[in-house]
């Protein structure tokens, strides 16, 4: 949170911003994206978040960071035993270390979070510690969040991070550009929660890099409903392999939205492992996206990586596009993907019609046990947020 580290970054970010321009169909990487929208999200100007009105209160046990205001996030805070903030040195040698490892340092949504950026929220982790929230405040206009963890051997902790766009002005677009960089020493388990909701003109950038040592272990598990436009984009890398990433995610449009998820797996050792599901409902004239590359060079001999992506389409104008991308090198490795697009059943529905329930409460029901098979992944301090007005429950429909 050290202002003066992050002002040479800022200048730099600046700088590649306008060298690098927007991004062009012509990139794959933003060829399905609709460009207009990113533009006038770049366009907005800086503000800082303040709502928080709706928000649920503690539970216990659990301590929860704000982040996004003017303030100090750990200002008036008792961070748990284990938790603690880096110095303007460590900070200083840390910051971007990851993003660079992941090859992600200088790609135009983290570039746009370098441009704006005013603080960075950066903790160590020693021990199992207690579950911490992190919650981004909303507002009006651009917020740019950045967050740095560093979990040392052995490390344990649960973390939910909370993004929610509930607000009184619904009307006024509000745009989230949100950086987080994870380093897990040996042995270390990180579980890792993003619940992201919105509602009326939202847009969110959000660009995750995760660098695993031997033995460490990631679960992330991601929620996000409601952006108007969205890109989600988780990177891992397994350093020296032996280690095991997780990951599961739901992604509901309806509307006209835009959501994307990107996520990249790079193993660049022996014996890691993968399991990643990726669920999209898509509804009304909304698009949905995947995009989930693996990347096992020769040195990742005995990896072990599935990669599933399933979408539901609840409407005929509705749109999905998934595309899993193996670049398998090592030739002694188990990997396995595929990609499902689907509707409601009929038999399903017919059952439940046949037993008394009408149309509309069986399809929800359906609905609910399509999503609830990642929502129930979430980590254990996220009941009180779905069941709070800040975010919209998944499990309802759409």
């Amino acid at each position: 949170m050290v202002n003066t580290v992050l002002a040479p970054v800022q200048t730099r970010g600046r700088a590649n911003l306008e060298k690098l321009g927007l991004p062009t169909r012509r990139q794959e990487a933003w060829r399905l994206t609709d460009l207009k929208r990113l533009k006038a999200m770049a366009s907005l100007p800086h503000v800082a978040g303040a709502d928080q009105s709706s928000w649920p209160s503690v539970d216990q046990d659990v301590t929860r960071l704000v982040i996004g205001t003017d303030s100090d996030p750990l200002e008036g805070i008792q961070l748990p035993e284990g938790v603690s903030p880096l110095s303007e040195a460590e900070l200083e040698q840390a910051l971007g270390h990851t993003l660079d490892r992941c090859g992600c340092a200088e790609v135009w949504p983290v570039e746009l979070n370098h441009a704006h950026s005013r603080r960075v929220l950066a903790l160590r982790v020693r021990g199992s510690v207690a579950p911490l929230e992190i919650v981004l405040a909303a507002g009006d206009g651009l917020i740019a969040t950045r967050v740095l963890l560093l979990l040392e051997e052995k490390a344990e902790l649960d973390l939910l991070q909370v993004i929610p766009a509930e607000r009184d002005n619904a009307a006024a677009p509000l745009a989230h550009s949100h950086v987080i960089e994870v380093h897990l020493g040996q042995e270390a388990r990180l579980r890792h929660g993003l619940l992201a909701s919105a509602s009326g003109d939202t847009s969110l950038l959000a660009h995750l890099a995760v660098e695993q040592e031997p033995r460490s272990s990631y679960d992330f598990v991601s929620v996000c409903r409601g952006w108007r436009f969205g890109r989600l984009e988780p990177r891992v890398l397994q350093v020296d392999g032996q280690a095991t990433t997780r990951l599961n995610g739901l992604a509901m449009t309806g509307g006209d939205e835009q959501f994307a998820t990107h996520t990249g797996v790079c193993f660049q050792g022996p014996e890691g492992s993968l399991d990643q599901l990726q669920k999209a409902v898509a509804a009304d004239r909304s698009h949905s996206i995947f995009n989930g590359a693996i990347q096992v060079p020769r040195a990742a001999q005995r990896t072990d990586a599935s990669q599933l992506s399933r979408n539901l389409l609840l409407s005929s104008q509705a749109r999905v596009d998934a595309k899993p991308e193996l670049e398998i090198v090592a030739d002694d490795v188990r990997c396995a993907h595929g990609a499902t697009v689907s509707q409601l059943q009929q038999d399903q529905l017919f059952y439940l019609r046949s037993r008394g329930v009408a149309a509309d409460e069986a399809a929800a029901l359906l609905l609910k046990g399509y999503c609830c098979d990642v929502v129930d992944r979430l980590p254990s301090v996220a009941p009180s947020w779905l069941a709070s007005s800040a975010v919209k429950d998944p499990a309802r429909p759409l």
